[in-house]
């Protein structure tokens, strides 16, 4: 007999519980359920109103879980991964199976899937389900057999394979930069510069490769989003650095230019990462022996 309604809340509350465990704050669930705040506000008063339990903390608009509900959560998390990956399955005919994959938004876009048409011509019976995070994260919290990352490769519990080492280059408009001498790193140093969250020491990195002293942190605008950096620096609202494969279309057309020359290698890598119980899955050996040979090779020289 299946347990009585109360003790079966909807999946949508469940999922607005997991994801603010999982993110942290209300914003970034509703970004990642494509809900307003308000609704997941709502989603999460009606799971506390049929649980009868306080499973919110709430300070200063800020949203944080009780203990009691970041246990609940330990224990709903795998059998809602386990409702996905099963509904995937009734929906999607699989004759040779299905790879459950997480690609990070810009590098999924620019540098993978304009390479998958040929894995899908060679494997025509592997369907590849992808979505996106902007962070590592536990295979243990989440239904993916295997994830693209950007890091040093050191994940535990993983195996991985290098697909690119970072490579980047400042880029601007074309009228940002009239008048300035290029290839001159320290004319940049008056220059608003763009940075990006997930690297917050880049333009410190990329100047000491120019051999351009800098005495701390460099100022400038903050974005959370490749996406959102590009459209600025496309805008002319200032000096943004760039990975290479980002860069290039824009910088082919002349709506970008990149004023001191070409990119340099950084800190950090884009990897396949891989849980080391999934080495042997099907649909993800084919994947990984097809992307190996477009990857970078791991022991360029010189480094």
């Amino acid at each position: 007999m299946i347990a009585p309604r109360r003790f079966l809340p909807s999946i949508a509350s469940l999922r607005a519980l997991e994801a603010l465990d999982r993110l942290g704050s209300a914003s970034a669930v509703a970004e990642e359920l494509a809900l307003t705040q308000s609704a997941v506000s709502r989603q999460l008063q009606t799971l506390e109103t049929q649980m009868g339990v306080a499973l919110i903390q709430r300070s200063r608009k800020r949203l944080t879980l009780t203990p009691a509900a970041q246990d609940y959560v330990a224990e709903i998390r795998p059998a809602l991964h386990q409702i996905a990956q099963a509904s995937m399955r009734l929906q999607v005919p699989q004759v040779g199976g299905a790879l459950n994959l997480a690609i990070l938004p810009a590098f999924g876009m620019r540098w993978l899937m304009p390479r998958l048409p040929e894995f899908a011509r060679l494997h025509p019976e592997v369907i590849i389900n992808m979505s996106t995070r902007l962070h590592p994260f536990a295979f243990a919290n989440e239904p993916f057999d295997a994830a693209i990352h950007f890091g040093t490769g050191d994940w535990p519990g993983t195996d991985r394979m290098l697909l690119k080492f970072e490579q980047m280059l400042p880029v601007c408009a074309p009228s940002l930069w009239q008048g300035r001498t290029t290839g001159d790193p320290r004319a940049l140093l008056s220059m608003p510069l763009l940075h990006i969250q997930t690297r917050p020491r880049a333009w410190q990195e990329w100047f000491a490769l120019k051999g351009v002293a800098s005495t701390g942190p460099v100022p400038g605008t903050v974005y959370d989003q490749f996406s959102a950096i590009i459209q600025a620096a496309l805008h002319g609202l200032g000096v943004a650095l760039l990975p290479d494969y980002l860069a290039e279309q824009d910088l082919a057309s002349g709506r970008l230019v990149a004023p001191c020359g070409p990119p340099v290698e950084m800190q950090g890598a884009y990897y396949l990462v891989w849980p080391q119980e999934k080495a042997t899955h099907g649909p993800l050996s084919l994947f990984r022996t097809w992307l190996a040979t477009q990857a970078q090779p791991e022991d360029l020289l010189p480094r």
